[in-house]
C-alpha cells in the first residue's frame, strides 16, 4: 500500500456570501496505486459533503493535487485553505481542468504499465 496526499476542493455557497469561498483540504489516502488513490479521493469528497443549514452548503468540487507520500494515517486532513473569488466558476473550472489533468495522467500510467507488462 501506497500514501498519497489529496487536495479536495469544496464550494461554499452561502446566502449571504459577498465572495464566492472554497474550502481546500488537504487528505492522506491509503491505496495501491495512483489511480486508485485518485477515485479514494473523489469519493472522500462526495462523502463529505455539507449541508450545515439552509443557508450554507459545502458542494464537492473535485480532486486538485495528488501526491504520493509515506507513512500517514488514511483519511486524516491535513491542512484547509477557504479561497474567496468573485468568479466561482472560473475558479471551478480550473479545479476540474487540475481533476482532468490528473485522471489523464493516471490512465497514461495503467497503459504504460500494461505495455511493459506485456
Amino acid at each position: 500500500m501506497n500514501w498519497y496526499l489529496a487536495k479536495l476542493v469544496f464550494y461554499i455557497k452561502a446566502e449571504k456570501a459577498s465572495l464566492a469561498q472554497f474550502d481546500e483540504q488537504m487528505r492522506l489516502v491509503q491505496s495501491p496505486s495512483l489511480q486508485e488513490a485518485f477515485l479514494k479521493a473523489r469519493l472522500l469528497g462526495i462523502r463529505h459533503e455539507e449541508q450545515t443549514n439552509d443557508k450554507v452548503k459545502w458542494e464537492f468540487v473535485d480532486v486538485a493535487l495528488l501526491q504520493h507520500i509515506e507513512n500517514w494515517i488514511d483519511g486524516m486532513e491535513l491542512c484547509s485553505h477557504i479561497h474567496e473569488t468573485e468568479e466561482p466558476h472560473a475558479y471551478i473550472h480550473f479545479v476540474k481542468s487540475r481533476a482532468s489533468e490528473l485522471e489523464f495522467k493516471n490512465n497514461h500510467i495503467v497503459q504504460e504499465a500494461i505495455r511493459i507488462a506485456n
